[in-house]
């Protein structure tokens, strides 16, 4: 099984990078393209997800952009990591909750290598740091399935705003906060490309 892998240097845009996505679904389900895996930093934009609610939008000035993903509202910017994929579940196995669960995992092996511990959180989806009773999220996860075939990804703060998501409700949970790995005092994190993708590969392939 092969994985194409790609990596994007300039920021792109969300809209742009949903209909590489899309075609590359109806590409990988026809057979004309292999898997998929993309790191890529995304022009300043929010999103909400197939669960999200206007309540959510704490600043209504704010545009956002209605997506296929699961999931509420985010934001993506400079800084930090989107990692899409496009997985063929038809010669996988088809179990969405083991797929997430080994989305999970990744980030977490990501983490690992900046020593930064990370758990799930079986109310709340994402990767969380910190202590249970304040547990900061560090990485955010939507994912859709069409005819068995998994695609969007997740999110890994590295070095963003984290201003932003004052203008929302992120992922629709109100009593915990965001942090990021500069944040978290990692100085250095030029490798992290690599870093996902060799973590990324190695449970996938």
């Amino acid at each position: 099984m092969n994985i194409e892998v790609k990596n994007s240097v300039k920021l792109v845009d969300y809209t742009k990078s949903m209909q590489i996505l899309e075609q590359r679904v109806q590409n990988v389900l026809s057979g004309k393209k292999d898997e998929f895996l993309w790191i890529i930093e995304h022009t300043p934009v929010y999103t909400a997800g197939t669960s999200s609610t206007n309540a959510d939008l704490l600043d209504k000035r704010v545009n956002v952009i209605k997506t296929n993903r699961g999931g509420k509202h985010t934001c993506h910017g400079p800084g930090q990591k989107v990692v899409y994929f496009v997985l063929n579940l038809n010669k996988r196995e088809k179990d969405i909750r083991k797929l997430i669960s080994k989305i999970e995992n990744c980030i977490m092996d990501i983490l690992s290598e900046y020593k930064i511990k990370s758990y799930t959180d079986s109310n709340n989806i994402g990767i969380w740091v910190g202590k249970k009773n304040n547990s900061m999220k560090i990485a955010a996860i939507g994912i859709r399935v069409k005819k068995w075939i998994a695609y969007h990804g997740f999110s890994l703060n590295v070095s963003n705003n984290l201003t932003n998501y004052k203008k929302i409700i992120p992922c629709g949970i109100k009593d915990k906060g965001v942090t990021s790995l500069k944040e978290m005092g990692i100085k250095n994190y030029d490798n992290i490309n690599e870093i996902i993708v060799k973590k990324f590969l190695n449970i996938f392939l």
